[in-house]
């Protein structure tokens, strides 16, 4: 299956930053980083499937097409290497990049895993997301994307997100799920050879810090960080997952980088 993925791209051509949403988002997930990463190096967002910009697939879906659809957007706009971040799907999507195209630089996996939690149950929200719509999602979220810290203190944020989730379509969505439900990289991340940072949420429930760890655990070489928040961690603590970034991407340190966390 070919798949067309909708792109926003940004920046200075010095390096490219590839950032891959969360399941029920769009490139807007990333937005708390932009300011200071497109001053420093050029970023490639994409939608997934039936989100955003990007049409409804033809047909089921798997993290693998997902992937090679990543890559025939990347040939589209004439990139060969690069970094990659990915928060949830996103960062699955990262993980088989990272073992299978021999074309990426780096790789931060975000609040993601190399086996989700409960597969089974991904098929049984792709069915009932398929008869009632994205918008049976919307309630789940509270407490899961993001703590009720974030939705207090910024509800403008909360709300946009939300907003993602509503405006992404139920077969997009249903199709991601089951990707997610057949994903397994636990016995092929041995063979990643690229610098690798794994970034948890304290507070998430979807992937806890100690599921995400045991991608750390299979990369040699990686680095596990865990850091306030839900299972967007990219929001609740945007700051020092934008030094993360830039700290592996070598984009070096200018007046409006945060301090990366130790």
């Amino acid at each position: 299956m070919t798949l067309r993925l909708h792109t926003v791209v940004d920046g200075p051509a010095d390096g490219v930053l590839v950032l891959g949403p969360s399941l029920g988002t769009d490139t807007g997930v990333w937005d708390d980083q932009l300011p200071v990463l497109a001053a420093q190096v050029r970023t490639v967002r994409f939608d997934l499937p039936g989100h955003g910009g990007s049409p409804d697939p033809g047909g089921p879906l798997t993290v693998a097409d997902l992937a090679d659809g990543v890559l025939a957007a990347l040939d589209d706009l004439g990139v060969d290497r690069f970094h990659y971040a990915g928060v949830s799907l996103g960062g699955a999507i990262g993980q088989h990049l990272a073992v299978h195209s021999g074309r990426i630089l780096s790789l931060i996996a975000v609040a993601t895993s190399c086996r989700f939690p409960d597969p089974p149950s991904w098929h049984a929200r792709a069915e009932a997301v398929r008869a009632g719509g994205t918008s049976t999602m919307v309630g789940s979220r509270a407490g899961v994307w993001y703590t009720d810290d974030l939705a207090r203190n910024r509800p403008g944020r909360v709300a946009a997100l939300l907003d993602m989730l509503r405006a992404t379509s139920a077969e997009g969505y249903a199709a991601c799920c089951e990707a997610v439900g057949t994903f397994d990289m636990r016995d092929a991340l041995a063979a990643v050879t690229v610098p690798t940072t794994v970034v948890a949420g304290a507070d998430d429930p979807a992937t806890p810090p100690d599921h995400v760890a045991d991608i750390a655990t299979r990369i040699p070489g990686a680095r596990l960080r865990v850091l306030p928040g839900a299972h967007l961690p990219n929001l609740e603590s945007a700051d020092a997952v934008t030094a993360l970034l830039l700290d592996q991407v070598g984009a070096g340190v200018g007046r409006r980088r945060p301090e990366a966390p130790r």
